[in-house]
């Protein structure tokens, strides 16, 4: 007998603003370096209340920056 294997996260493509594990999650990283990409201004969020979001574009600006700062140097 074999165990069963978790079914893939599936992204909801719809969702404007996404949980911090979430952005983690799209980045491949862990969530306290996001936490601090977030802290220290390389990954947009927004305040929800009480709770920090990251805008559903955010991840791939952070990305795209990256690759155009690496073509620089």
């Amino acid at each position: 007998m074999t165990a069963a294997m978790p079914a893939p996260a599936v992204e909801d493509s719809t969702l404007v603003l996404l949980t911090v594990e979430e952005a983690a999650r799209r980045l491949r990283i862990g969530r306290t370096t996001c936490y601090a990409l977030i802290r220290s201004g390389e990954l947009e969020s927004v305040p929800v209340g009480r709770l920090r979001r990251v805008p559903s574009d955010a991840p791939a600006a952070y990305v795209a920056r990256l690759r155009t700062a690496s073509r620089a140097a």
